[in-house]
C-alpha cells in the first residue's frame, strides 16, 4: 500500500524571549512531517539548526527529497543511508516509528524502552541575560529541582552567583553553547564549582575542546555542539566527561538510541536535550531519557502556545507520550 508524504512549516510562539549566546528568538519554527498508510499517520517534528547550516527550506526539501523512497516502502534503516545525521533525518524517522507503531497496534516504548517508561525530571531553562533578570527568572522557578541557565558572556561569574543564590534549592546545569574562551575557562570552571553546579555543557567552541583535556574537570563537562552521531565518540575520549544527545543532531530515535549505548559503553553520562520545540518533537525524546542521567525536555513549557493534545508536565515532571500524541 503506498504510503504518502507531507511537509509542514509551523510556527509556535516563545513566551516572552529566548536568549543564549548566539542570538535571541521569539517563536519556535518546526517542521512536522507526516507519512501516512492505510489509514495510519505517523508524525514526526523537527527544528533546524542555523549552527549546522539548516533552514527551514533546506530541511523541508531534504524531507520532500525522500518521499519517493518512502512511497515504496523504505523503512528506518534504509533512511539511515538515505539521509544524513540532522533535522530532517529526524523528522522523518520519528514519523516512521509512529507509523510502524500504528500500523502495529503496540506503542514504540515496546521496542525502544527496556522497562515500561515512567515520569522523569526535566530542567527548566534560565534564558541569557543581565545577572538581575536572571536571578528574577530563577527566583521564580526556585522551586523546580533542575535549573539549566544559559551563560556566555563576560559577565558569566555574576550570573551564575546571581542565579544560585535566587534559587539555593536548585540543582544547576550551566550551559556556554560555545561562548566561553581559553582566557576565561578555567575562572568559570573553578566558579562553577562552588555553586552547586552539576554539569557544565559545551563551554568552548568545537574548534578548542581539545583544551579540555589540560585542565581540571571539578564540574563534570558535556558535549553538546561536539557530539552528533556515534562516529564522534572516540574524540571525545579525556575530554568530555558526559554528552547532551538531542534528535535533531542525531537524525531521530533510532541514531540517538545507537549513540546512547555507545555512550555508556565508553563510560560517558549522558543527558537527554532538546531545541526549542513542542511536544511532538520532545515525546520521542522523553523515551530516549529513559536512560539518562540529565534530562532538558522543556521546550514545550517555553512556549506560549503548545501542540493539543501535548505531553502532561507536573511541575518539573514529564509524562511519557499518550498514544494521540505520539508512539
Amino acid at each position: 500500500m503506498a504510503r504518502t508524504l507531507t511537509v509542514e512549516i509551523e510556527r509556535f510562539p516563545i513566551a516572552g524571549v529566548f536568549n543564549i549566546s548566539r542570538g535571541s528568538r521569539t517563536e519556535a519554527e518546526v517542521i512536522t512531517c507526516t507519512i501516512a498508510e492505510g489509514g495510519h499517520r505517523g508524525r514526526g517534528e523537527c527544528v533546524p539548526y542555523a549552527r549546522y547550516g539548516e533552514t527551514l527550506d533546506s530541511v523541508r526539501e531534504a524531507i520532500e527529497s525522500v518521499g519517493g523512497a518512502l512511497a515504496e516502502g523504505a523503512g528506518r534503516e534504509e533512511i539511515q543511508t538515505l539521509m544524513p545525521a540532522g533535522a530532517a533525518r529526524n523528522a522523518v524517522d520519528c514519523a516512521l516509528w509512529d507509523l510502524e507503531a500504528k500500523r502495529a497496534g503496540s506503542r514504540v516504548h515496546m521496542r525502544a524502552c527496556r522497562v515500561p517508561p515512567r515520569p522523569v525530571t526535566t530542567a527548566m531553562t534560565i534564558s541569557l541575560d543581565t545577572p538581575d533578570e536572571m536571578a528574577a527568572q530563577a527566583r521564580a522557578n526556585a522551586h523546580r529541582p533542575l535549573l539549566k541557565v544559559k551563560v556566555g558572556g563576560d559577565n558569566d561569574i555574576a550570573r551564575i552567583h546571581a542565579v544560585a543564590g535566587a534559587a539555593p534549592h536548585a540543582r544547576l546545569i550551566i550551559d556556554a553553547n560555545e561562548g566561553w574562551t581559553p582566557d576565561n575557562i578555567r575562572e568559570n570552571v573553578l566558579a562553577a564549582a562552588e555553586y552547586r553546579v552539576a554539569l557544565i555543557e559545551q563551554p568552548l567552541p568545537v574548534d578548542d575542546d581539545a583544551l579540555l583535556r589540560d585542565i581540571p574537570h571539578p564540574v563534570p563537562i558535556c558535549a553538546d555542539e561536539s557530539v552528533h552521531t556515534v562516529d564522534d565518540m572516540d574524540r571525545l575520549l579525556g575530554r568530555y566527561d558526559a554528552v547532551n544527545i538531542k534528535l535533531d543532531k542525531t537524525g531521530g530515535l533510532t541514531a540517538a538510541l545507537a549513540l546512547r549505548e555507545r555512550a555508556h559503553e565508553l563510560g560517558f553520562s549522558v543527558m537527554v536535550g532538546c531545541m526549542v520545540g513542542t511536544s511532538l518533537a520532545m515525546a520521542p525524546a522523553v523515551l530516549l531519557a529513559q536512560e539518562a542521567d540529565f534530562v532538558d525536555l522543556d521546550g514545550p513549557l517555553l512556549l506560549a502556545r503548545d501542540r493539543s493534545p501535548g505531553l502532561t508536565y507536573s511541575g518539573s515532571l514529564v509524562s511519557p507520550p499518550s498514544p494521540a500524541l505520539w508512539g
